[in-house]
């Protein structure tokens, strides 16, 4: 297993670790349910180093990504960022990713999830047909959310840059915590409001090189610096079992769960990311597919029965025929039931429809609801 730069600083912490995406990954320290309110009333902080950076550079940057994204990159300005997704020629989301825009038309950093950064390398590559210089910078770029109502506010002090008023979607780029050329974003992945902190670290790069001893050793400066600011209000450590529960009371979508190459984005209810202003892969599939609606869609919904909805679970109407698969579930910490997303043919998607998820052999009751389970701060 790879490991981040702070994967040292996880054990010590007591974090139970596992493998994710081929990373050696902190799932939790103190427990799922209470890092999970840790972020929703507090503040906490991820290690999701493993996420896949691209950099693309020069006059055909805006063109590739154009052709290539389903959203419209093109109403990106400088410090502006956008959700997007990349297609297959069937319509199946390879990825789903964010585009920052640096400079306009020029330089712009992709986020990629870690699973799929060398398919999406590959495949935004192949059609990279303009010559644009092109970067995987995902090695050597760590990344720490920190996530929560106060995330801001504690970290403030750290830096000049104003990010106590960092609007969503939007970034700055400068000095924090002594070390320079940081890129502090607001997207969050938890509905609980909070910043992302990209920097360097060379320490990063190789599963067997020890913390802090890359070429910059900004890693544990970093680290530090915000666990020292934030230790007195209580800022933890969080890891990605708490992630994943935040991220479903938000409705939002995991790749290689409720995403992946076999679903469109209009099944996703993604429909607001997939921008036909020009021509882009499968753009004229989900044109049609858009004109002729999707035979399944990507509902929420909630347990009314006793149960806990878990991935690959069936899901059946009353009388007991198959409508389709639960991709995400859980028992809501935040509130107090269980929830899940799964796929449904289209008819059983309107809000309020009975549904009966298969759970041990036996049909439990449940009813669609509007996303999100839980209002973003």
């Amino acid at each position: 297993m790879k490991q981040t730069p702070f994967t040292a600083k996880h054990i010590a912490a007591g974090a139970k670790m596992a493998e994710f995406a081929g990373y050696n990954m902190p799932i939790s320290y103190t427990g799922i349910n209470d890092e999970h309110a840790a972020v929703r009333n507090n503040a906490g902080v991820f290690d999701v180093s493993h996420m896949g950076e691209f950099i693309f550079k020069g006059g055909g940057a805006l063109d590739l990504i154009q052709r290539v994204t389903t959203n419209d990159a093109s109403r990106l300005t400088n410090g502006k960022i956008q959700y997007s997704c990349l297609t297959n020629e069937n319509g199946g989301i390879i990825d789903d990713l964010l585009i920052y825009c640096i400079e306009y038309n020029k330089v712009y950093m992709l986020v990629v999830n870690a699973s799929n950064i060398e398919k999406d390398w590959d495949w935004i590559s192949h059609h990279n047909t303009g010559n644009v210089e092109m970067h995987n910078i995902s090695d050597k770029t760590c990344l720490l959310a920190v996530q929560g109502p106060n995330a801001a506010k504690i970290l403030q002090p750290l830096t000049e840059l104003d990010i106590l008023n960092l609007k969503y979607y939007t970034f700055v780029k400068g000095r924090f915590a002594g070390v320079d050329n940081v890129l502090i974003s607001a997207t969050g992945y938890t509905g609980a409001g909070g910043v992302e902190i990209y920097f360097e670290d060379l320490s990063a790069v190789g599963p067997d090189e020890p913390f802090g001893q890359g070429e910059k050793g900004n890693a544990e400066t970093i680290w530090n610096a915000i666990f020292e600011a934030g230790a007195p209000v209580g800022l933890k450590p969080i890891g990605l079992g708490a992630r994943d529960t935040l991220r479903l009371e938000m409705g939002y979508c995991l790749y290689g769960n409720d995403i992946d190459d076999f679903t469109t984005p209009l099944e996703a209810g993604l429909g607001w990311i997939t921008k036909f202003t020009r021509p882009f892969t499968a753009s004229e599939y989900l044109q049609k597919q858009k004109a002729s609606g999707a035979d399944k869609k990507l509902v929420g919904f909630e347990m009314i029965d006793k149960g806990i909805p878990r991935h690959d679970y069936r899901i059946r109407d009353a009388e007991g025929n198959l409508i389709g698969r639960v991709t995400s579930g859980t028992q809501s910490p935040t509130l107090g039931r269980a929830i899940g997303m799964g796929y449904v043919t289209t008819e059983f998607a309107v809000i309020d429809s009975e549904v009966y998820i298969e759970i041990r052999d036996k049909p439990l009751k449940a009813k669609v609801v509007k996303l999100p389970f839980v209002q973003q701060i």
